[in-house]
């Protein structure tokens, strides 16, 4: 091959192998030797990234010129090796006889831009500067562009306003500078300026400005942009810019709008794919995917991750396999690290976290890029301790983590309250002096604060300075309302709108939340209008935040009204917490229907959606529900995860199948405490307290226990009347446990001496709590006297409770009833009174029962029904045999002011009874009937209840607020503790009160006190009484003061003096202290 001037074929090849044939070509022509060949040959291996053949061209030059040299440093640049170019460029300085040009500084130049050695490059300028070679526009343009690029903007100006000559490149640099320093609006200016001065801009002035002007976000500026683009012809580079522009400034339809009108490239397909992705229209650029592949046109990478992270944003997995298909038909199985970054993201949020590994575990150079991605990936998705995994595993690697790293991997030390691990980051973070900006700055101080270090966090929050932005103010706020710190919360929102700083979604997001913690709807109505004003009221995030607060801030209405506004989307989270709320106001129906139009909406219910609508099912007892929203589980493969294991057995509990919630606990794979806890729970509210006492004693050996687990079994215990066991395990916890009590075990306590009849002890025990009792203990306490009908000690808690919850009626209606059931009814009358000035009503009853999948509600008195003709018949059909067998209407808590007939009436109108007479309407004979009361059942109604079981031969299970009853031939599960005894008793039953005393396991003081009392009270059976005290004493059971008047009223009636005498003494003789005590004393008498 011969050549007689080889520069133009060297210039134009760009295959390795060729231009080694060419090279071996010139080589044996001897033309390899010419100084001008050898800077072809530098310059063509550089050009095809070979920067180690342009140096053994180099080298073997033997008297290399000045071009030469200038080629070398420029093939080092193209390559990336700055740090050689800089070497050689000290070495020419060296050589006295070589004559540095302005290519050499130029090339020089580049070489300390690209290593960021801003020494370096003072010290090419200082050289510049004493030969006199500033004024060369050439070189001025690349110290331009150079301090622009080390972020030296000011010195850069400097420069660039002592040239004399300006040219397009010049200006060009300026306003690239300018814009990647987020000076926008200097940019702007200087763009105007170069307008003015007579410079025409060109493709690559626009392509620098376009940046500038997306930052500014300014319409109006976009399209004057847009018409100087449009007067003038530019190529398509510029439209595309065009396409970024709008779609980086939010103005999508208008970057359609240029994409449509233009010759495109695959790069505008690219770029109006990323626009779309960019502004949330995801289905749009899987629409533009989708067209370009049915066309069989070439997609570019950008193309492809923007498809691919559509995919992953709306979470269609099935898309998100076809895209990834087409990567592997294009290119294989082996990703580069744009490829496979997305591709891991989507697999990861589609919960597909083991592809997701996969994938990663594909790429063959793991970069810090790729790591980073997959440790996001898995602490996104709540994996938290993998991620930490993979974070070490990245570093036993020599992968060095960047920020992007350190920002993915301090949430899961926040999550997982690994303190010391995040102190470790932060002190990695300040030895390698990354920085404290406002992305790492927020992450540590989001870190510190969800770990409850507030007092880091305000360090950290104040050293960040003018760099915090809203988003460290978000930290902060959420920080304080997570762990239920309200009041600080908002003190940090206040002082975020005091500085200046305008509020974001995320601070609303972070606030609202505050707003719920304080019960301050009018604080959240308020923000609300604020959100309104700042334009966030159509933000998805927002709006859930804003569904939630209001309704747990008890306004159903307006949560309703934004919930179901019309033209708004609706994500998973937003039906989440609308049946959140409706369960938590009571309106379980509703939460139950919410749920299935949302499965109607295609919306698939989450873990988060399960957990919140069971418990409407349980509240309801509603079974055929719950089934069904079990069956859902089992088909989205929810059911391992064990917070929906869970809400199972505790939804199966309260239906009345523990039997079931029994079975699930025990297949459960995986259990945690609060598994163990729902388990005892549901013993406990079936009324099973021997069950619940093993099961708790199950746990100590094989499990943890904590303060739910206690309260748990001591309300077993109070069910049960199980006092020396309440007792023991009571005082284990301190002694065995080292669990401290709370204001919960104290209630449970007192409720369970109450019930026992021992209102003494339960009274000392109030007294000797070392902390100030709160409304549960003292509601516990005047439970009690209810049901003992100790008028003045209820007098006591009610004084107390009104202190603690003025508003709340139910404690004045248990008094009421204290005075009814005491004759009192001039203080009944002043109750009500009190109640009505205080602006206060008593909570209607209301029962449910499910017949034939629909759940019906009754409350008490309602006579709308449509059935209620029919219901009324029966009802004085069952009335009829009732009575016969005996039945005696208790009318002892209805007001006194109204006749016996009507007194009775409103018995029969009780909730309860209504649901019932319904459900035996509407059900086959013999099937079992479900009823469920937001409050206690009525003593009366448990009566008829047993009654009508009876006549019936029907299983009646009813649930009220407390706990099981399960009715079955005239009997009730309960055993009749607490009431039951004491009712039939004072009727004057005493058969049915002794069949009930004689079927009770180790009875305590108080049901032994009602038989005593009820023969007693009897004219013809008072001996019973006496024998039965005998008995009580034989069996070890403890008079009490309720007990002793009771037998020594025996005696007076059979006219014993001796008898009396002989109790007298063992009263003295056992050390009782009844003795003295007024109501034994007033019997003596």
């Amino acid at each position: 091959m011969q050549f007689a001037d080889p520069s133009h074929l060297l210039r134009s090849c760009k295959h390795p192998q060729l231009l080694l044939q060419i090279h071996a070509n010139l080589i044996a022509s001897g033309l390899a030797q010419r100084d001008s060949t050898t800077a072809h040959l530098i310059n063509s291996y550089s050009s095809i990234g070979n920067s180690h053949a342009s140096r053994l061209v180099f080298n073997n030059s033997t008297n290399p010129s000045v071009v030469s040299w200038n080629s070398m440093i420029r093939a080092y640049t193209r390559t990336n090796h700055n740090r050689e170019a800089l070497e050689l460029y000290n070495t020419m300085l060296l050589h006295k006889r070589l004559q540095l040009d302005k290519y050499t500084f130029t090339f020089a130049l580049k070489a300390c831009a690209g290593a960021m050695d801003l020494k370096a490059g003072v010290g090419v300028h200082g050289v510049v500067a004493r030969r006199g070679l500033g004024t060369d526009v050439f070189i001025g343009t690349s110290l331009v562009d150079m301090y622009c690029k080390m972020g030296e903007i000011g010195v850069a100006r400097e420069v660039f306003d002592e040239m004399p000559v300006l040219d397009a490149v010049t200006w060009n640099a300026m306003i690239a500078g300018l814009a990647r320093s987020l000076e926008s609006f200097d940019a702007l200016e200087l763009f105007r300026r170069m307008g003015l001065s007579g410079i025409e801009a060109n493709s690559v002035t626009l392509l620098n400005l376009f940046p500038a002007v997306s930052r500014v976000s300014d319409t109006l500026l976009c399209k004057s942009v847009h018409g100087f683009v449009v007067r003038r012809d530019f190529p398509c580079a510029v439209s595309n810019g065009l396409i970024d522009m709008y779609s980086k400034c939010g103005n999508v339809d208008d970057a359609r709008r240029v994409f449509d009108c233009m010759s495109r490239d695959d790069i505008s397909w690219g770029t109006m794919m990323a626009g779309y992705t960019h502004n949330g229209c995801f289905v749009e650029a899987l629409e533009l995917f989708d067209y370009l592949k049915g066309c069989n046109l070439k997609l570019n990478q950008v193309s492809v991750v923007s498809a691919l992270m559509a995919a992953a944003e709306i979470r269609d997995l099935e898309k998100g396999r076809e895209i990834h298909c087409y990567i592997v038909q294009g290119s294989g199985t082996n990703l580069d690290v744009m490829v496979a970054t997305p591709l891991m993201t989507l697999y990861a949020k589609c919960g597909e976290l083991g592809k997701a590994k996969e994938i990663f575990d594909g790429v063959v150079d793991r970069d810090v890029v790729v790591w980073s991605a997959l440790i996001a990936a898995f602490v996104q998705a709540g994996h938290c301790k993998d991620g930490l995994s993979l974070f070490r595993e990245m570093q036993s690697g020599n992968v060095k983590p960047n920020r992007i790293t350190l920002i993915s991997i301090l949430p899961a030390c926040a999550d997982l309250c690994t303190l010391h691990l995040g102190k470790s980051i932060h002190c990695y973070i300040i030895k390698f002096n990354i920085g404290l900006d406002a992305s790492i700055g927020t992450a540590l101080v989001a870190f510190y604060a969800k770990c409850g270090s507030f007092s880091h966090a305000l360090i950290l929050f104040d050293m960040m300075g003018v760099d915090k932005d809203v988003v460290t103010w978000n930290a902060l706020i959420n920080g304080y309302a997570q762990i239920g710190d309200a009041n600080n919360a908002m003190e940090m929102y206040c002082q975020l709108r005091l500085a200046g700083v305008f509020p974001d979604s995320g601070t609303m997001v972070g606030v609202l939340p505050a707003c719920v913690l304080r019960n301050a709807l009018d604080e959240g109505t308020g923000i609300h209008g604020q959100i309104i004003k700042s334009g966030f009221a159509g933000d998805l995030h927002v709006r859930n935040a804003l569904v939630d607060m209001y309704a747990k801030c008890g306004n159903l209405i307006t949560a309703e009204f934004l919930f179901n506004e019309s033209g708004l989307t609706k994500d998973v989270i937003t039906w989440n917490v609308m049946i959140a709320g409706y369960v938590q106001n009571g309106c379980a129906k509703e939460a139950i229907t919410t749920f299935y139009l949302m499965r109607l909406e295609n919306i698939q219910p989450n873990v988060v959606t399960i957990v919140s609508v069971l418990p409407a099912a349980a509240y309801l007892a509603a079974i055929k529900d719950g089934m069904a929203i079990h069956a859902y589980v089992i088909r989205s493969g929810l059911e391992s995860f064990i917070p929906v294991g869970n809400s199972l057995i505790d939804m199966y509990a309260k239906c009345g199948r523990l039997h079931v919630a029994e079975e699930f606990f025990c297949r459960m794979a995986i259990r945690d405490i609060v598994s163990w806890n729902v388990m005892l729970a549901g013993y406990a509210l079936n009324g099973l307290g021997h069950q619940a006492v093993e099961f708790f004693s199950q746990m100590v050996k094989s499990s943890e226990v904590d303060s739910v687990t206690f309260v748990n079994v001591l309300s077993a215990c109070r069910h049960g009347g199980f006092v020396e066991e309440g007792r023991n395990i009571f005082h284990s916890m301190r002694s065995k446990h080292e669990i401290e009590h709370q204001l919960e075990h104290y209630a449970c306590m007192v409720d369970l001496l109450g019930r026992a009849g021992k209102l003494e002890d339960a009274w000392v025990f109030i007294h000797q709590m070392p902390m100030q009792p709160d409304a549960g203990v003292w509601g516990a306490f005047l439970g009690a006297c209810r049901m003992h009908s100790n008028s003045e000690l209820g007098e006591i808690a009610l004084d107390n409770l009104i202190k603690l919850e003025p508003q709340n009626p139910a404690h004045h209606v248990v008094l009421s009833n204290i005075y009814a059931q005491s004759g009192r009814w001039g203080d009944v009358g002043k109750m009500r009174t009190k109640m009505s000035n205080m602006g206060l009503k008593k909570v209607p009853g209301c029962s449910w029962v499910e017949i034939k999948n629909e759940v019906h509600a009754f409350k008490a008195g309602d006579q709308t029904h449509p059935q209620f003709g029919k219901m009324s018949i029966l009802w004085d059909d069952l009335l009829q045999k009732m009575e016969k067998m005996g039945y005696v209407p208790d009318t002892s808590c209805v007001l006194h002011d109204v006749e016996e007939e009507e007194k009775e009436s409103f018995l029969y109108s009780h909730s309860e009874r209504l649901a019932l007479v319904f459900a035996l309407l509407n059900t086959e004979s013999r099937v079992p009937i479900q009823i469920v009361k937001n409050l206690r059942v009525c003593p009366d109604c448990h009566t008829a209840m047993k009654f009508i079981s009876k006549i019936t031969a029907r299983r009646i299970i009813a649930r009220d607020s407390n706990r099981f009853h399960h009715f079955e031939n005239g009997t009730c599960s309960c055993k009749d503790y607490c009431w039951d005894m004491r009712f039939c008793a004072l009727e004057g039953d005493l058969q049915y009160a002794r069949q009930v005393f004689d079927q009770m396991e180790k009875p305590n003081c108080f049901p032994w006190n009602m038989i005593i009392r009820a023969y007693s009270d009897s004219e013809q059976l008072p001996l019973k009484a006496l024998v039965i005290f005998h008995k009580m004493l034989e069996q070890e059971v403890e008079p009490n003061h309720f007990t002793c008047p009771s037998v020594l009223k025996a005696c007076a009636q059979m006219a014993r003096v001796q008898f009396g005498k002989q109790i007298h003494g063992q009263i003295i003789e056992r050390g009782l202290g009844l003795d003295s005590d007024q109501f034994v004393l007033s019997n003596l008498v």
